[in-house]
């Protein structure tokens, strides 16, 4: 299939531009099996590259221009001087590939333009990393095409600087580490702070079981002031409990920590999710690193979600009704994945229960006046690569 698209979005490029790209790159999005919202507090993270991915045909230039198209948003080639890219300059999306090479440029890399046409079937707004997928297919195809020798966490590190400082989106490291560095049949274990990682097994297909995504079609964007109204709370709680990072509080100390935060009753919410959810995560990698049944993690993802909801109060009726309705419909573990205020939940469930879930969901959905969610299964892929 990926043969295809290179393809396809190859010869799309040679219309909009007149000639052959010089290569064609693929960078996936990505689920987050558990571990929310812990990346920008130096915690744990362990997500999963999806097979959606964005792709891009990509040319370089001498000349100082940068020109971009998308086959997803309408208009024209949109062009660009690089010695004109600022920081939040860009309220479109181009100011997610521009902000790489603005990112790139920043770092000392001598990247001299490009000619670009991107492709992207990983759902927008849908908590899946969208942007990322944006961020990194085109930071991958700088890379190579300008020799930068740069390795997977590099990039993602520069991908983050750019949504951060360019695009203006507070967002911590785990979705362009994900997208850059994840392996197809594992989930990637990595700790935000040191950026190690480590490769998790995960085929649940060998064990008769099925991962669904069900995006609610609740759409939100990072940008917005709720995201960065967590984040600046835990940075408030890490500081009032004297640490460099939320990170830093020991899960057995939790209780005596939230003792010294007194009356800042929201603060208190904030670092008892986070820091459960950091010891969430490591349950979850001591399951499946010791090949017991991966069944096990079901109630870990539920406690999350409930984390979520109650803690840290991000989902919304919509992620609320998936994660309900799938476990009164047999799903073995549910619970509300991404940034939260919408997107989508992830439903870990036994491979005969999978339609009577789906059915579940959409009759609930249907029943409570929502948008028809869109479900489909989660397969851990690879990482960000060249395809042609």
């Amino acid at each position: 299939m990926s043969e295809a698209v290179a393809e396809t979005v190859a010869a799309r490029f040679s219309e909009l531009y007149g000639a052959e790209p010089h290569g064609v790159w693929a960078a996936p999005g990505r689920v987050n099996l558990i571990g929310e919202h812990t990346d920008y507090n130096d915690g744990f993270v362990m997500p999963f590259a999806l097979p959606h991915t964005a792709v891009a045909a990509v040319s370089r230039r001498e000349d100082g221009v940068l020109r971009l198209h998308s086959a997803d948003v309408e208009g024209g080639v949109a062009e660009l001087r690089l010695d004109d890219l600022s920081p939040e300059s860009d309220k479109n999306w181009t100011a997610y590939p521009a902000g790489v090479v603005w990112a790139l440029r920043e770092a000392g890399h001598a990247v001299t333009g490009a000619d670009i046409h991107l492709s992207s079937t990983v759902p927008s707004g849908a908590g899946l990393s969208s942007s990322a997928a944006l961020e990194v297919v085109v930071a991958l195809a700088l890379n190579d095409l300008f020799s930068l020798g740069l390795r997977g966490w590099q990039l993602a590190r520069l991908c983050q600087r750019a949504e951060n400082v360019y695009v203006g989106a507070p967002v911590g490291i785990m979705d362009q580490t994900a997208s850059a560095c994840c392996e197809a049949g594992h989930a990637l274990f990595l700790d935000t702070r040191d950026l190690s990682q480590k490769q998790i097994p995960f085929d649940l297909a060998a064990e008769g079981m099925r991962l669904l995504v069900v995006d609610t079609q609740v759409k939100h964007s990072h940008s917005e002031g709720e995201y960065g109204k967590r984040r600046a709370g835990c940075e408030k709680g890490a500081a009032l409990l004297g640490v460099n990072a939320l990170r830093d509080v020991p899960y057995d100390d939790l209780d005596a920590a939230l003792s010294r935060l007194g009356d800042e009753e929201e603060v208190r919410r904030l670092v008892r999710h986070i820091v459960t959810e950091n010891e969430r995560v490591e349950r979850v990698v001591s399951l499946l690193e010791s090949g017991d049944d991966t069944r096990a993690i079901g109630p870990i993802l539920v406690e999350g979600h409930a984390s979520l909801r109650d803690d840290f109060r991000i989902s919304c009726p919509e992620l609320d009704l998936v994660v309900d309705t799938a476990l009164a419909s047999g799903a073995v573990g549910a619970r509300m994945t991404g940034g939260g205020f919408g997107g989508s939940a992830i439903v870990l469930a036994e491979e005969p229960d999978v339609d009577a879930i789906t059915k579940a969901v959409t009759e609930a959905f249907a029943t409570a006046g929502f948008t028809t969610p869109r479900v489909f299964e989660a397969v851990p892929s690879a990482g960000a690569r060249r395809l042609h």
